[in-house]
């Protein structure tokens, strides 16, 4: 009867302190959650409750599996078992607290500052650093796991005879990886590109939405999400439409007649851009910019805040112009002249 009683007893034990330590920490942090609201930390460490709880129980039982007679014909295979559960719940509690600790330093950051881009400069360097940790636990978590089989300690210090060449070859073929990698933490720390920023690559635009270690996403105006190693932004140029500040200026063509009364458009121009709220204000300008033996080349430039301000305005200012011009001034659009030449003077 003992033997059965024991480790009920034991088990049952260690859930009830893992229970009712869970239950406190939970009250403890959410106490200090209301007492400290300028930060969320306190509440994003009640994520970690359940890793807390697992280590606390593995911990318990991994100290006293042996008087407790769990299992007593058994007695490496659960010793290794509780050891293997202890390293992976403890790999991923220290990932909850450094997540948490990450997202509210951020957080934290973004409500006071006033800089949109030194904020999204900061969240592209925090990403990158929260997953660079996330790795290294892992792969720690997972040697550890490792190491506890004894044929695996034979295994690791035949390899580190070996390392040399090993590394040689490990480097060469994650040659392309390896750049990346370095790529990503050159971004990051770099200040090339960010989240958020508006970009041209390949032709297309788009607005960076993830950067991860080894690729980055570009999120298009069509919301079609193109994928590009990060080593590109780093060995080939591309455009960053967000450095230096968003705010930009955009041009409007049309082809006109000779006769086109462009003083007429300057004043209509800014009689449409006061009913476009896309307009910052910033700066306004229609000239002649070329002219052919039919038509000449009337251009506009206008300011917005950002690229997708800028294009709604082009659009706007385009049509509006043309809407104009077709109801006032119909002389002003491109012809084919059908009429006979003047006749040459006589010498």
């Amino acid at each position: 009867m003992d033997t059965v009683l024991r480790p009920v007893l034991v088990i049952g034990g260690a859930l009830v302190v893992t229970l009712i330590a869970g239950r406190l920490l939970d009250l403890l942090l959410r106490r200090a959650d209301a007492r400290h609201p300028e930060t969320p930390l306190w509440g994003l460490l009640r994520r970690c409750r359940l890793p807390f709880q697992l280590v606390l129980c593995t911990s318990l039982l991994r100290g006293s599996y042996r008087q407790a007679g769990i299992l007593p014909d058994h007695p490496f295979g659960v010793g290794r078992f509780l050891t293997l559960v202890l390293i992976a719940s403890t790999a991923w509690l220290a990932v909850g607290i450094a997540t948490a600790a990450v997202d509210s330093t951020y957080a934290r950051y973004a409500a006071g500052a006033a800089d949109d881009a030194r904020v999204r400069r900061v969240r592209t360097q925090v990403t990158l650093i929260q997953r660079v940790v996330i790795a290294v636990v892992v792969v720690v978590a997972l040697a550890a796991m490792l190491l506890t089989f004894p044929p695996m300690r034979t295994v690791g210090a035949s390899l580190m005879a070996s390392a040399g060449v090993l590394g040689i070859v490990a480097g060469i073929a994650a040659q392309s990886s390896l750049g990346n990698l370095f790529a990503g933490l050159q971004i990051a720390f770099g200040d090339t590109v960010r989240i958020g920023d508006t970009v041209v690559v390949d032709k297309e635009w788009g607005t960076v939405e993830e950067i991860t270690l080894t690729f980055l996403t570009v999120r298009t105006w069509d919301e079609r999400r193109i994928t590009m190693p990060v080593s590109y932004f780093t060995s080939k140029p591309y455009e960053n439409w967000s450095r230096g500040g968003a705010q930009m200026t955009g041009t409007v063509f049309w082809h006109l007649d000779h006769s086109a009364p462009v003083e007429l458009m300057r004043d209509q121009l800014r009689n449409i851009l006061k009913d476009i709220p896309e307009w910052d204000g910033r700066g306004a300008s229609l000239v002649v910019t070329d002219t052919t033996p039919h038509t000449i080349q009337v251009r506009a430039a206008v300011t917005a805040k950002d690229a997708d301000d800028v294009w709604t305005v082009r659009c706007a200012v385009r049509e509006r112009l043309l809407t104009w011009l077709l109801a006032h001034h119909p002389y002003a659009l491109p012809r084919i002249a059908t009429s006979e030449a003047a006749p040459r003077p006589e010498a």
